[in-house]
């Protein structure tokens, strides 16, 4: 299945909520603002690659499973 850009979105959305730490920590450790990490929340922006790149590794997450990349 290919993954479309809402896909992505949501599947971005559901991994930053469920990965137990505060969106104040999330965007912290990203350096970051808050505002900025709930446009990703909203799905009205996406992270550059950098910033997504960082933000798996703050919520230890696999980049395949937002991008929605199967084996």
């Amino acid at each position: 299945m290919e993954a479309t850009e809402q896909t992505i979105r949501e599947n971005l959305r559901k991994e930053i909520l469920s990965c137990g730490k505060s969106k104040s920590q999330i965007a912290a450790e990203l350096g970051i603002s808050k505002p900025t990490l709930s446009q990703y929340l909203s799905g009205r922006i996406l992270p550059s690659l950098v910033t997504f790149a960082k933000l798996c590794k703050v919520i230890d997450c696999s980049a395949d499973d937002i991008l929605g990349l199967e084996k």
